[in-house]
């Protein structure tokens, strides 16, 4: 060889395998799964914090009588410790309000779960054809306008009273609207270049949609999902305290009337803490799903 030879291969350059890249996204996208989870878990833990605290605050300097207002060492004691001059041990007082509990919570699962369908169902339809829109969105805003305390009898005329139906309806209402509107936005967003190409290649509205607008509209539809979680929650107590009177909404009510300001205090707790961790679940899946997708903040796709 000789030294122009030489000089011209020099050192073979080096290059990443495909292979090297894609793991190298794989662990940055671990890496972000990881922080985003660390995070709900903080802010999960800050606003328990808050709530307890404020709470306390407004039992200590409120004025009024520790008989009727409850703190939340109250209410741990309640739950977990039997007092010696107790009527009933923490383990009877679990037994009957967390099955209260998991009522409230499959009614609300039920709104949920059918508020966000047919949030989904209708943007999309929306999205595809303005005139769905021009005829169905009237009557969506006249859902919201009107306080469900004045529809809940029509609703309960038309479903029965105390049925799961009526119990679906009320939850529905609450969590359709503001699903709606965040979804919607969400669609609105679709990269107008990316459309473009879809129709160029002979694709329709359909197509658009399914392959560009809803993959980007993914956040808008976690920010609707998290959203509609108290949203869901508050439908459940209202269609328990109007329809069904089971669950904590159907309870709350005789606690009062029967001054057992222990278990008021107890199932108000109780579906807030429920809440807040569900909503920190939702928002957990979703940091998980977008940056395993490359669509979260602190996933970059190179």
């Amino acid at each position: 060889m000789t030294a122009v030879d030489a000089s011209v291969e020099g050192p073979a350059p080096t290059h990443r395998s495909v292979a090297e890249v894609e793991a190298g996204l794989r662990h940055e996208r671990v890496i972000a799964v990881l922080r985003g989870l660390g995070r709900s878990l903080l802010h999960l833990l800050i606003t328990l914090v808050i709530v307890v605290v404020a709470w306390q605050a407004v039992v200590s300097h409120s004025g009024l009588s520790t008989y009727v207002a409850k703190g939340p060492k109250d209410v741990w004691n309640f739950l977990f410790v039997t007092e010696p001059d107790a009527r009933f041990t923490a383990a009877e007082n679990r037994a009957e309000l967390f099955p209260l509990l998991w009522q409230t919570l499959r009614d609300a699962a039920l709104g949920f779960v059918v508020g966000m369908v047919i949030a989904s169902v209708l943007a999309m339809a929306f999205t595809v054809s303005k005139a769905v829109e021009a005829g169905v969105m009237p009557l969506a805003l006249l859902l919201r306008s009107v306080p469900l305390v004045v529809l809940a009898p029509v609703i309960m005329l038309i479903t029965g009273r105390g049925t799961q139906m009526s119990v679906a309806v009320i939850g529905t209402i609450v969590v359709l609207f503001p699903a709606l509107a965040s979804i919607m936005f969400g669609l609105s967003r679709a990269s107008p270049q990316s459309l473009d190409l879809v129709h160029v290649y002979g694709g329709g509205n359909l197509t658009a949609l399914r392959k560009v607008a809803v993959p980007g509209a993914l956040p808008s539809f976690f920010a609707a999902a998290r959203v509609s979680v108290p949203g869901a929650v508050t439908g459940a107590l209202l269609a328990e305290w109007l329809s069904t009177g089971k669950g904590i909404g159907g309870s709350i009510d005789k606690f009062r009337a029967a001054a057992q300001f222990d278990k008021l205090w107890a199932s108000v707790a109780l579906i807030t803490i429920a809440t807040l961790l569900i909503y920190n679940v939702v928002q957990a899946i979703e940091t998980s799903l977008l940056a395993r997708m490359g669509m979260g903040d602190d996933t970059a796709i190179r």
